[in-house]
């Protein structure tokens, strides 16, 4: 019997595209830096990144796989507003599509200890929820936490008022929880302040177990005597006379009693022995899954009237929202990645938490909302959001790219070719990153242009090389290293010939050695309705209606797996 597993399909689910690893190019008028240093921790490598993320997810991929500690992101929640003319279930297959796909990079992307976060509504939240599982693994769910964004009555005149959305939380890893918990200051006020009897915050906690499950008979290894101060035998009993047991097996209190940590207090009906608990240094509580105490989308969108003006975003999230998970996940300094920017919430709180961010967007609203907010987040004059909080006073900077366009074009006879737009340095990036090459151009051998290991080099060059060009520079690599070799063309031997005579070179001509590898001069992978075929109507329903007919019978209602059908 074959295996099967549990998953999710939909229309579509089989393809994938094959992405064109893109490199970036820095847009140094749009970058932006504080003009003095404000403290030593100060970041000023953090990316803006514009274009398609699907794309850019693919173009970081090379330099950041296993290296990002928290992805955070906001996708399209799918409400149908874009789906006007297509049927229901076309617009479910669409948004699993583009999530998977972003899903897998964005997994590669996380290290090990590193961990997602989505917000979502009701709409697409359980379809996510499984997508995540097939993409993570089930056991790299953490939980579902809710959030509630209204803090005010709905005047509606409807029966039910959405006021909550989920945040999904996936680990990188089955079991790894790399989280801390919420600091609690008040928790310090159950212990007693230093004393005589101690110099740090302390408590005593009776030894003998109280309430459920406390009996001799639920634990009746936990049930023996101890020697009083003065000599006598204490047993645990409960105060009605029944016999009870101590809360600790008899080994760790022989080691309290060896440490003189057992503390015995003297009391109307004896001695009764107590052990010694001392507050934490760092007093925290777990966080809950419901978090009902931060900013909701009324007090957000004040925030952003602040920094945009009346052109604010309809569902935007909080900073102290990020500030949480950041707090949970991350350390200063780790990269913190969203592909979904928005109105650039997460780089603006990554970035006065003292962490490196990395963010996409394609839209124009990067020029006109997360440009300027980003900005006054590092000239110190965003006051609102977290800023009191983490006592953010600027610094820092990032840098802004744009993807580079496709290395592939068709020349106007439609024969494919390099790029006219590239010079020769996005060149060699290019063929380095699509050869799995980290590019790294070395100062010292000119034919260096990028390594895959100590002895593996790349070599890029709009040259068309001869034999004896070919062999000067075989016996310049020497034998105990390799070198790919990029060129144009290559004359007076054949590519058999070359690997026979110069076992340390591999040469592979340009622009053929790449055509097959991705689909070119695809720059949009959004969710751009506007560009899809409109769906043809699924037929069956309506042989299956006229095949009733026939038969004087009322035909079944059809439904797929999202539930869409027509009722009785």
């Amino acid at each position: 019997m074959s295996k099967q597993k549990l998953e999710l399909t939909w229309i579509g689910k089989e393809r994938r595209p094959k992405l064109e690893p893109r490199i970036l190019l820095e847009d140094t008028a749009l970058s932006y830096h504080a003009k003095h240093r404000v403290s030593e921790n100060d970041l000023f490598d953090n990316r803006l990144i514009f274009g398609d993320n699907l794309l850019a997810l693919k173009a970081l991929e090379a330099e950041f796989a296993g290296k990002v500690k928290c992805v955070f992101i906001d996708p399209p929640y799918n409400t149908g507003s874009a789906f006007r003319h297509y049927d229901d279930g076309l617009e479910h297959s669409i948004w699993l599509g583009l999530m998977r796909d972003r899903l897998e990079i964005i997994r590669r992307l996380l290290a090990d200890d590193g961990s997602l976060w989505i917000t979502i509504d009701d709409n697409e939240a359980h379809y996510l929820k499984v997508l995540c599982d097939e993409v993570f693994g089930r056991g790299c769910f953490v939980t579902a936490f809710i959030w509630k964004k209204v803090d005010s009555p709905n005047d509606n005149k409807v029966p039910i008022t959405p006021d909550h959305e989920y945040l999904l939380c996936f680990t990188k890893s089955i079991g790894a929880r790399p989280f801390r918990q919420k600091y609690d200051d008040s928790i310090l006020a159950a212990y007693r302040k230093p004393d005589a009897e101690s110099d740090r915050p302390y408590r005593d906690r009776l030894l003998k177990k109280n309430g459920k499950n406390s009996l001799r008979s639920d634990r009746p290894s936990m049930f023996f005597p101890l020697v009083a101060p003065d000599g006598t035998t204490v047993l645990p009993i409960h105060d009605d006379g029944r016999e009870a047991r101590w809360a600790m097996g008899k080994a760790a209190v022989d080691e309290l009693i060896a440490k003189n940590e057992l503390i015995w207090k003297k009391r109307e009906a004896g001695w009764v022995p107590y052990t010694r608990e001392f507050a934490p240094d760092s007093p925290a509580r777990p966080y809950p899954t419901i978090w009902n105490d931060l900013d909701t989308t009324r007090q957000t969108k004040a925030h952003q009237k602040t920094l945009f003006g009346e052109d604010v975003f309809d569902t935007p999230k909080p900073e102290d929202m990020l500030k949480r998970v950041l707090d949970m996940s991350t350390n200063p300094g780790d990269i913190v990645l969203d592909s979904f920017a928005g109105s650039g919430t997460t780089g603006a709180v990554a970035h006065k938490m003292g962490r490196r961010w990395i963010m996409v967007e394609l839209r124009e609203h990067i020029q006109t909302h997360i440009i300027p907010r980003l900005e006054k987040v590092i000239d110190g004059k965003d006051k609102g959001g977290i800023t009191e909080s983490v006592d953010w006073r600027g610094g820092g900077g990032f840098r802004y790219y744009k993807l580079a366009p496709s290395l592939i074009v068709n020349d106007r006879w439609g024969n494919p070719i390099i790029n006219p737009e590239y010079n020769a340095t996005q060149l060699t990036e290019a063929l380095a990153k699509l050869e799995g090459f980290a590019y790294a151009p070395s100062e010292i051998h000119w034919w260096q242009h990028g390594y895959s290991s100590e002895r593996d080099f790349i070599y890029v060059t709009t040259q068309n090389l001869s034999g004896e060009q070919l062999q000067a520079l075989a016996e310049e690599v020497g034998k105990e290293q390799s070198l790919l070799v990029c060129c144009f063309a290559f004359h007076g031997v054949t590519a058999t010939k070359a690997a026979e005579r110069w076992p340390n070179l591999t040469l592979k001509k340009m622009p053929k050695m790449v055509l097959a590898r991705c689909e070119w001069g695809h720059d949009d992978y959004s969710l751009n309705v506007a560009n899809l075929p409109i769906a043809e109507p699924d037929p069956t329903p309506v042989v299956q209606a006229a095949a009733a007919a026939k038969k004087g019978r009322k035909a079944a209602p059809v439904s797929d797996l999202f539930g869409n059908g027509e009722g009785t």
